[in-house]
């Protein structure tokens, strides 16, 4: 069982999958954006490829909490990609993290590692999606560790 974050934009889609035990982030890849359609397809074979049981989401919401003018595009990709798993029968479920933050901390993240700008651009979007699943795996464990007591 694996989990699968998507940094949605409106010309790349970063993707970042979890290892095995649900401990860490890796970026995979960024998908060029061609058409939704296309899109969602490739996110499934790649969901597919690394035995994905969930797909998180990245949701551009503003410092206020409301929805930017990009969180509707984000849901509308998100809506095609549930109908698609439903229409192939496949058994993904698909979820929304918080992304405020997460472009500028994966930018930190690669300025601190000495990264020319020229490479943080092509890689930008896949370790904002990194930021993406990792928050969700920390929200996951904090949760079980509730639950435990």
């Amino acid at each position: 069982m694996r989990i699968m974050a998507l940094d949605i934009g409106d010309k790349t889609v970063g993707v970042a999958v979890s290892d095995a035990l649900l401990i860490s982030a890796n970026g995979v890849t960024t998908i060029e954006r061609v058409g939704a359609r296309k899109d969602t397809t490739k996110v499934l074979e790649l969901a597919d490829e690394y035995e994905v049981t969930t797909i998180v989401a990245g949701l551009p919401l503003m410092l206020s909490g409301e929805d930017s003018p990009q969180t509707q595009k984000v849901r509308d990709f998100v809506e095609l990609l549930k109908n698609k798993i439903r229409s192939t029968g496949r058994k993904i479920n698909v979820e929304f993290q918080d992304e405020r933050f997460t472009t500028k901390i994966a930018e930190n993240v690669l300025i601190e590692a000495d990264m020319s700008r020229k490479k943080r651009k092509e890689i930008i979007d896949r370790q904002a999606a990194v930021v993406i699943l990792q928050s969700y795996l920390d929200k996951l464990r904090i949760a079980a560790a509730r639950e435990k007591g």
